[in-house]
Order: C-alpha cells, then sequence, then structure tokens
C-alpha cells in the first residue's frame, strides 16, 4: 500500500516511532495485557490505541483513575517495558514507511518524536536496523507537554534547523495529527492495524 504523501518540497521528515515506523503496538498491548492483568485491571484495546501517544507513566495514572485502583506507577511502567524488551525480537517495520525512509533518506534530514522513552524508541529502531537513519530522537522527558499539544514537533524541527511548515510528519494516532496540524506542519495518517487491508 502506497502512502499518498501531500505536494512538498518537504525540508524534512518527522516520524512518530510505535505504530508509524515500527508495527510495535500489537507487542506494546500484549505487555501492556500481561502487565495489567497482575493488578486486576482492564485495557481495551479501543483505548490502548486511541491513547496511543501518551507517554507510559500517563496511561497509569489514568487506568488508576478511571477503574479506581492503585498501581505503583513506576513499578508498573518498569514491569511493561520489561516485558516488551522480552519480546522485542518480533518487531517488524510498518512496509508503507519503511519504503519513505529508504526513498528519502540521505536526502533531507529525519527525526523521530515519541511519547514512548529513548530507551523504548532506540531498542525498536536498533531491531529494525533503522537507528542511524535519525538524525534527531525526540522521546518522553525531553519535553513538558505531550501530543496533542506541539511542543515535541517544534523541539524537532528546531534540533535539525528546519521551518516548521517545511516539516512532513507521519502519524498513526489522532492525537499525533492534531499535534503535528498546532505545529504548522503536512501531515500523513499512518492507517492503525485493523485499519489496513486486508485485516
Amino acid at each position: 500500500m502506497k502512502l499518498d504523501i501531500p505536494a512538498g518540497p518537504f525540508q524534512a521528515y518527522l516520524f512518530d516511532c510505535d505504530g508509524t515506523i515500527a508495527d510495535s503496538m500489537p507487542l506494546h498491548y500484549v505487555a501492556w495485557n500481561q502487565t495489567l492483568s497482575e493488578w486486576n485491571c482492564e485495557f481495551p484495546e479501543r483505548t490502548f490505541y486511541a491513547w496511543g501517544g501518551y507517554p507510559v507513566v500517563k496511561i497509569i495514572s489514568l487506568l488508576n483513575e478511571q477503574q479506581g485502583l492503585a498501581m505503583p506507577v513506576d513499578a508498573v511502567a518498569e514491569r511493561k517495558e520489561a516485558l516488551y524488551y522480552e519480546i522485542l525480537h518480533q518487531l517488524k517495520a510498518v512496509p508503507e514507511v519503511l519504503e519513505q525512509i529508504e526513498e528519502q533518506h540521505g536526502r533531507i534530514p529525519f527525526a523521530v518524536v515519541s511519547g514512548s522513552t529513548r530507551k523504548s524508541v532506540t531498542a525498536s529502531l536498533e531491531t529494525l536496523n533503522l537507528l542511524d537513519k535519525f538524525d534527531v530522537l525526540v522521546c518522553a522527558g525531553d519535553y513538558k507537554n505531550g501530543k496533542p499539544d506541539p511542543e515535541a514537533f517544534l523541539m524537532a524541527a528546531a534540533k535539525l534547523g528546519v521551518p516548521p511548515e517545511a516539516c512532513l510528519v507521519f502519524e498513526d494516532t489522532e492525537m499525533g495529527i492534531q499535534a503535528a496540524t498546532a505545529a504548522g506542519m503536512a501531515s500523513v495518517k499512518i492507517l492503525q492495524p485493523w485499519e489496513r487491508p486486508g485485516a
């Protein structure tokens, strides 16, 4: 499936990581489910995808609030990340995004803008042999306000030295698209696993 790329010329590409470059959302969901089942916490799949882009600690806090639980945020976050690393070898790239990376690499700079930790993003990109293709990584902990706030995308553009309006964003969540729009950037929506042909 080819991506519908808006007319350029763009001076930089900014990519979300999970669900955009890396088809990692199904693996993250397995890790979440296993972790949360230990606390009798429900996390419906649709909610998981709707909250894509939220940092791990925010997700645990929201689940605590919604379900009247008192899960220890840091311990649960660590457990979830550890389980994700255990199944990381199964990770694959999203083919149509990989195609864009291969086509444009070396022509314009790339950044990753993610709600995941730097460790998680680096591990995913290393597994896919793509880490060296990115000039800048902006991850959870680098910025104050997560998506849909434009802060992380604006930070990536500044680090690359490219004006926001000359950046094209690749994102799989509505929140990410909203953040790109708020940053004054054009964007391409990557389909969620169940939206893809043959899903």
